[in-house]
C-alpha cells in the first residue's frame, strides 16, 4: 500500500492521538473503579459506575478500534511493515488481544451500570465484581504500558520472513551467484541479533496481553486443579 507523504503523516498523528487518548482514557477508568471499589457511600459507587459505563462504551471501545486500525495502517504503509519486526508483531498481538477483552468486558460494566441504576443498589452485595473491575482495568493499563514501550524503544530484531525476503532481494539486485553459506554468512553480519532487553519486552507485552484475555475468560479467577 502508497499512500502520499501528507496522508501518512496525517494517518500517523490520528494514530498517536487515539493511542495517548486510550491510554489516558483507561487511566480515569481505573481511577473511577478504585473509587467504586473503596467508597462507602453508596450514591458515590453508584455514579462511579454509570460514569465508567460512558466512558467505555463512548471512548475505551471508540478508541480501541480506531488505534488498531491506524496501527494497521501506518505499519503497512511505513517501512516498519507488519510481519517485517518482532516488536510490531508483539504490539499487533497484544492491541488486539486488549480489543477483544475490552470488547467482552464491556459486558460487566454494562451489568455493573444496570445494578448501579436501581434504587436498591448495595455495593456490598457486588464487590466481587467491583474487584474484577479493578483488576481488568489495572491489566488493561499495564498491557497499553508496554504497548508504548514498543513503541518508543522499537527494539531491534526482524522476523523469518523478512529475513528471507532482504535475503531474496539482494539476490535479485546483485545478481550474486555466491554459495548459500557464503552469501548468508555475509548478509546474516549485517543483522545483528536482537538484545535481550528487546526480547524481554516484547515478550512480555504478549505475556500480558495472553494473562489478560485468560483472566478475563475465567471470570477474574484463575483456574485452579
Amino acid at each position: 500500500m502508497t499512500l502520499t507523504p501528507t496522508l501518512r503523516k496525517f494517518f500517523l498523528t490520528a494514530h498517536i492521538v487515539v493511542s495517548v487518548g486510550w491510554l489516558g482514557a483507561i487511566v480515569a477508568y481505573l481511577g473511577l473503579a478504585i473509587l467504586g471499589l473503596t467508597t462507602d457511600a453508596t450514591p458515590v459507587a453508584r455514579n462511579a459506575y454509570l460514569a465508567m459505563a460512558f466512558i467505555g462504551w463512548y471512548v475505551l471501545v471508540p478508541f480501541s478500534l480506531s488505534a488498531l486500525a491506524g496501527g494497521l495502517i501506518v505499519s503497512l504503509t511505513t517501512q516498519w511493515g507488519l510481519f517485517k519486526h518482532w516488536w510490531v508483531v508483539a504490539k499487533l498481538v497484544a492491541t488486539t488481544a486488549a480489543t477483544i477483552v475490552l470488547l467482552r468486558h464491556m459486558q460487566t460494566v454494562t451489568q455493573m451500570a444496570a445494578l448501579a441504576s436501581r434504587p436498591t443498589f448495595d455495593a456490598a452485595v457486588v464487590h466481587p465484581l467491583r474487584v474484577q473491575l479493578v483488576v481488568h482495568a489495572a491489566g488493561g493499563l499495564l498491557v497499553l504500558a508496554a504497548v508504548t514501550a514498543l513503541s518508543v524503544y522499537k527494539p531491534v530484531g526482524m522476523t523469518p520472513y523478512a529475513k528471507r525476503a532482504r535475503q531474496v532481494t539482494r539476490q535479485e539486485s546483485t545478481g550474486s551467484a555466491l554459495p548459500g553459506p557464503i552469501f548468508n554468512a555475509a548478509s546474516t553480519r549485517t543483522a545483528a541479533h536482537p538484545p535481550r532487553w528487546g526480547y524481554v519486552i516484547g515478550l512480555h507485552a504478549i505475556a500480558l496481553a495472553i494473562v489478560f484475555v485468560v483472566f478475563h475468560l475465567t471470570g477474574g479467577r484463575f483456574p485452579s486443579h
